[in-house]
């Protein structure tokens, strides 16, 4: 079973804005290699971290307003939100320990 979990343009305001935790957003396509590259990495941060802070996907095929809003340009974008807000904005597919860098101030 995945560690990350999917949500929807519906479901982005309960599940990413309203979180009492920060939330990693992936924004992917089930097209683009390095998005799939990716998942793994992914699936093992959030399972390694999910006291600290909760793992999405939003398929911007399926969930463009919300990718749009967030002017997402290129994928794979993940950005970290807390407290309702982007606060971190990570692009391209990255390794996990540069991921962990990346993401080490919201695992404290």
């Amino acid at each position: 079973m995945s560690a990350t979990r999917p949500i929807t343009d519906a479901s982005f305001a309960d599940d990413v804005l309203l979180s009492d935790k920060p939330v990693l957003v992936d924004f992917w396509a089930p097209w683009c290699p390095p998005c799939r590259a990716i998942a793994p990495i992914l699936d093992q941060f959030a399972a390694d971290h999910a006291n600290k802070i909760s793992v999405v996907k939003l398929n911007i095929d399926e969930n463009p307003e919300t990718a749009a809003q967030y002017g997402i340009t290129s994928i794979p974008t993940m950005k970290v939100f807390q407290g309702g807000r982007p606060v971190k904005t990570v692009v391209g597919a990255l390794p996990q320990p540069a991921l962990e860098a990346e993401l080490a101030a919201y695992l404290a």
